[in-house]
C-alpha cells in the first residue's frame, strides 16, 4: 500500500495549487496512485528538476495512513501486519510504543512509558518476537 507525492529538493510537497510545498505530507498535498502518473503532472510544471516523485508509505508516514497517532515519531518498523512506533505524546512526555494495524486501522498506545530513546530501543527491536 503506496501512494506517490511531488517533493522539493529543499523540502516539503506540493500542496493542491501546484505552487507551494508543505512542510509536512498532509490532505492538502497533491497524491498520485502511480509513479507514471505523478511523473505526467511533474512534466507539466515549471522547475521540474527541483522536484522529486516520492513513495509514501506506513512506514514513512505512519501519521498519514493512521490519522488518530498523535505525537512525534522518531522509528518505525513492519511486524506483520502492524506498523510499530516510537512515539513521544508531547515535547517533554515519556516515550510510548504504538502499534498501527494495517487491516483494522487502529492505533494501540503501550501501557508502558519510557523515559528515554535508550530506555525504549530493546522494547522497539524486540517486538513481536
Amino acid at each position: 500500500m503506496s501512494i506517490f507525492a511531488l517533493q522539493s529538493l529543499a523540502g516539503g510537497f506540493l500542496d493542491e495549487d501546484f505552487e507551494h510545498f508543505n512542510k509536512h505530507f498532509d490532505d492538502w498535498c497533491i497524491q498520485f496512485e502511480s509513479y507514471e502518473e505523478a511523473m505526467d503532472i511533474v512534466e507539466t510544471l515549471e522547475n521540474q528538476e527541483t522536484i522529486d516523485v516520492v513513495e509514501i508509505t506506513p512506514l514513512s508516514y505512519p501519521k498519514y495512513f493512521f490519522p488518530s497517532l498523535q505525537g512525534t515519531i522518531y522509528a518505525t518498523r513492519q511486524v506483520e501486519d502492524k506498523i510499530v512506533c516510537v512515539v513521544e505524546l508531547f515535547i517533554g512526555s515519556s516515550f510510548k510504543i504504538a502499534v498501527c494495524d494495517l487491516k483494522t486501522k487502529n492505533v494501540r498506545l503501550s501501557k508502558t512509558s519510557y523515559k528515554n530513546i535508550p530506555s525504549i530501543e530493546t522494547a522497539f527491536a524486540n517486538f513481536g518476537d
